[in-house]
């Protein structure tokens, strides 16, 4: 029988504690364009053993490394299809990234994204065809595209939100898809360009070195994505929308320009995904009408309803569904479709915020239930309970409490009617044992909330009942407005007073 492994008080089996060494700075290497470190640690004293250790605050990175890390080594031993169908994922995890800045960070709820995607693909792939611009400055010209169309987009919603806002981007799209339709010069083939040059060889293309070479580009641009929202949402632009969210008349009386911040998340946003239509334009070697279409965009909006809104994760974790179902499952036909409705159905049910908020949600649920948890121990007389003892770091006060606890309960017994009598009689005299010990408990109480008493100014034999606040320059607070005509009498109402405190905790 193996025997079973215990882990230290106060660390959990998941946390990696590495020993720090007293010459060694921690590392401060940092995110680039960010002020954020690459990896956040925190240090603490292990109470147990008295050492110092050092344990990642924030797992968030690693976990993205891994999963990023897999997804690149295990490309090249897929096959041709399953390559495709996840460079098709890397492309549309990019645009769901930088989507999920518009919607999430920026609060402007914009149907226009594959608009703008396509706008800045179009403008690539005709410069190319038609003026033979090099495919490296496709990506210079989606972006500016991109930039341009996301500024023209963003002035709507300086007076349109909401639902208003979302039905002119759609109908902008729907515009975007009839003009490039009957736009008969440049687009000669029902809408189409085709033959445009990309960063993948002519001979190459639906090759296996083609397909690599297009994975890799399609990864890159995921990276890009993912360092465009990491730099914009963590840092200054990103905690300004989230301070103007919480309460945009504070955020606007504090200088913060709510609608300027917005306007610029967008048109970044709208920048980065020109780039990726100019991508999209060189990976397939032409651009369609189908780019602006409804399916596409249903299909995208399911990606971020599955995942969830407000977070790269969810965006990633979305796509990847969808993809694999639409792309992965072409045998099952127009069922496929009915899955994505299906999954999308039940995650609205069962999540609040997506898959990627499944996990918050659950700790919001166990806390509650350890809070439950607590307060029934507490109804029932329990001194420290087993979950908040894990999270106090000095045991010592585990035990006080517990003391604590056990001697009120002992002086409780104490309080009788008699015990009272004996103490308006002789409130500073020699008192019975009992009596003793409840004056001494009430002596060796906390500053703070303690009861004293109080001469009033210009009357000698006229007293107030005061607490302390227990804050350093804070004066106390009157209790009532009662006033006694003796010190006896004043002490005495003051035993009262603690011993009502007594009984009720």
């Amino acid at each position: 029988m193996t025997e079973k492994k215990l882990f230290e008080i106060g660390q959990r089996p998941q946390e990696i504690a590495l020993p720090v060494s007293g010459s060694e700075p921690l590392d401060r290497r940092r995110l680039p364009f960010t002020r954020r470190h690459l990896l956040k640690w925190r240090s603490r004293l292990n109470p147990k053993t008295l050492k110092q250790e050092r344990l990642l605050a924030d797992k968030k990175p690693l976990w993205w490394t891994i999963a990023l890390a897999l997804l690149a080594l295990s490309a090249p031993f897929l096959s041709n299809s399953a390559l495709t169908i996840v460079s098709i994922f890397c492309i549309f995890s990019a645009i769901n990234v930088l989507w999920t800045l518009i919607i999430g960070t920026a609060g402007i709820f914009s149907l226009a994204t594959l608009a703008v995607v396509g706008i800045g693909g179009y403008c690539g792939a005709a410069l190319n065809v038609y003026l033979g611009l090099p495919w490296p400055l496709m990506f210079l010209a989606g972006g500016i595209a991109g930039f341009v169309a996301g500024g023209l987009l963003a002035l709507p919603s300086t007076r349109l939100d909401g639902l208003y806002y979302a039905l002119l981007t759609m109908g902008v799209a729907e515009i975007c898809r009839v003009f490039v339709q009957q736009l008969k010069p440049l687009t000669p083939y029902n809408g189409s360009i085709n033959s445009v040059q990309g960063f993948i060889p002519k001979d190459w293309m639906l090759q296996r070195p083609g397909l690599l070479i297009g994975f890799a580009g399609a990864f890159v641009l995921l990276l890009l994505a993912l360092l465009t929202f990491r730099i914009v949402n963590s840092e200054r632009l990103g905690m300004l929308l989230q301070t103007a969210r919480e309460d945009e008349d504070f955020a606007q009386a504090s200088g913060i320009d709510y609608r300027k911040a917005r306007m610029q998340v967008f048109c970044i946003s709208s920048a980065g995904l020109g780039v990726i239509g100019a991508f999209y334009a060189q990976f397939y070697g032409s651009i369609s009408p189908a780019i602006f279409s409804l399916d596409q965009l249903m299909l995208l909006f399911a990606m971020i309803v599955i995942g969830g809104l407000g977070r790269a994760e969810g965006a990633v974790i979305g796509t990847a569904i969808v993809v694999l179902i639409d792309k992965g499952l072409l045998e099952i036909g127009p069922l496929r479709i009915l899955l994505v409705a299906a999954i999308m159905l039940l995650v609205t049910l069962w999540t609040d915020n997506g898959i990627a908020g499944a996990r918050e949600q659950f700790r919001r649920w166990r806390r509650r239930k350890q809070s439950e948890a607590r307060a029934r121990r507490t109804e029932k007389g329990g001194d420290v309970m087993p979950e908040e003892a894990i999270e106090i770091h000095d045991k010592q006060a585990i035990y006080y409490r517990r003391f604590d606890k056990r001697l009120r309960d002992h002086l409780k017994t104490l309080i009788t009617s008699e015990l009272i009598e004996e103490h308006r009689l002789n409130p500073l005299g020699q008192h019975s044992d009992g009596l003793s010990r409840v004056l001494n408990y009430f002596r060796r109480g906390d500053v703070a909330d303690k009861y004293a008493i109080i001469r009033q100014s210009g009357q000698f034999h006229a007293y107030k009942i005061v607490a302390f606040s227990g804050v350093r320059g804070a004066p106390p607070r009157l209790v009532d407005d009662k006033t006694y005509d003796g010190i006896n009498e004043a002490y005495h109402a003051v035993f009262l007073l603690r011993l009502n405190d007594l009984m009720e905790s």
